[in-house]
């Protein structure tokens, strides 16, 4: 019977994606590096030229809308999806044709994976058990792992027996525990309420500080991104669209997708024509900034989309700027959002379906239906092709 346990054991670890044999040893830390992948399902292509380096160590985000591609990439470098051309290196070892099992990567599910029959703590240190780690080991690791997950009260329960938040965490745990090479993380997140997120968020990011175990972790949170990136890959319809550090991106988008997406509130676009020496807005007249006219060759009827943050609104208050200053856009509030510290506001452009994001100190009283007049900072313009969605200014 021992012997039949211990079968069943070892199928189904493989079958998770790992190799009972490996020991732990050293840890040593292992670069990504992805060149010109491609994947087909029949005629559908899901990633294209996807080429980036991870250097050993840090914590890439790839984030992007629902059907990107992210998740794809993620399976494609833990072995569950076959790359249909291209290179895969973990390290300096290409593992295009080596089973996910002998890759040394640890992968954590949206779903939980658990086993069903087993407590926390034998979820959490199962890796470890298989690879035949010595039990003191196991168990120091496994109250490590709970205790920093909030999870040392519950190590005698069974899955059945945890919320949905708790069995991601054990989850998390259990990878964590075995400290692969290679950490992959697909939207671990998503299922847990909104204050536990920023903590686990937070205890990841402690975590890989303390590990230093290369970190692939995706998800569609643009605010997770921001917050836990090293490096962050945008995607957009299966290609990459821009990576970099999640400052230059926010400050620099290199298109409108990007300046659209990343972003909370997210970038303002406003459809614009160039007529009478000025940028018209859905009938209103807005002042091109001299550095635009210097650098843009404009003529009339040209069309473009223009860009501008939250932070980059204000509301107008002195009325001797209105007929003087043609910053300002006049405009009627539709929503009002609440959030403590400070408020959102949805506010339309009359005539048009542009509707604006402005935010403003939570001791700003509106309603839905005031008319406000708003100061846009045009020297924190961005200007968009409006067929390519290309950034045209700033110029990098």
């Amino acid at each position: 019977m021992a012997y039949l346990r211990r079968a069943v054991l070892v199928l189904s670890w493989r079958l998770l994606g790992a190799d009972p044999k490996l020991k732990i040893s050293n840890q040593i830390m292992a670069n990504v590096r992805l060149e010109d992948i491609k994947r087909r399902f029949n005629n559908v292509t899901a990633i294209e030229d996807i080429t980036f380096e991870i250097p050993d160590g840090e914590f890439w985000v790839l984030v992007g809308p629902s059907g990107c591609g992210k998740s794809t990439i993620l399976r494609t470098i833990a072995g569950l999806e076959t790359a249909t051309s291209g290179k895969l290196f973990i390290g300096d070892r290409l593992v295009n044709n080596i089973p996910a099992r002998q890759r040394d990567v640890a992968m954590v599910f949206q779903n939980y994976a658990l086993y069903p029959h087993m407590s926390v703590a034998q979820n959490i240190g199962f890796g470890l058990q298989m690879r035949q780690v010595d039990r003191k080991i196991i168990q120091e690791r496994v109250m490590n792992v709970a205790r920093s997950l909030s999870l040392d009260h519950l190590l005698d329960r069974k899955p059945k027996q945890l919320s949905g938040g708790q069995q991601q965490r054990v989850a998390l745990g259990r990878a964590i525990a075995r400290e692969p090479q290679v950490f992959l993380l697909d939207e671990p997140l998503s299922n847990l309420d909104a204050q536990l997120r920023d903590d686990t968020r937070a205890e990841l990011k402690q975590l890989h500080q303390e590990l230093g175990i290369t970190t692939i972790y995706v998800t569609h949170d643009q605010v997770e991104a921001m917050t836990l990136a090293d490096k962050i890959v945008v995607l957009n319809r299966g290609r990459i669209q821009q990576i970099g550090d999640p400052q230059t991106i926010y400050a620099s988008p290199i298109n409108q997708m990007v300046a659209s997406f990343l972003g909370s509130p997210p970038m303002n676009i406003l459809p614009v024509i160039y007529q009478n020496n000025g940028f018209n807005v859905s009938g209103q007249l807005l002042a091109i900034p001299a550095v635009v006219k210097e650098k843009l060759q404009l003529r009339q009827g040209d069309s473009f989309d223009l860009g501008i943050r939250p932070e980059h609104i204000k509301i107008n208050t002195d009325s001797e700027l209105s007929t003087q200053n043609s910053g300002l856009l006049s405009v009627e509030v539709k929503l009002v959002e609440p959030l403590g510290r400070e408020t959102l506001i949805r506010a339309g452009l009359s005539g048009s379906a542009v509707v604006l994001n402005i935010q403003v100190g939570s001791d700003v009283r509106l309603r839905p239906g005031d008319r406000l007049s708003l100061q846009l900072d045009l020297n924190h313009l961005f200007i968009f092709d409006s067929k390519t969605g290309d950034r045209i200014l700033p110029h990098e």
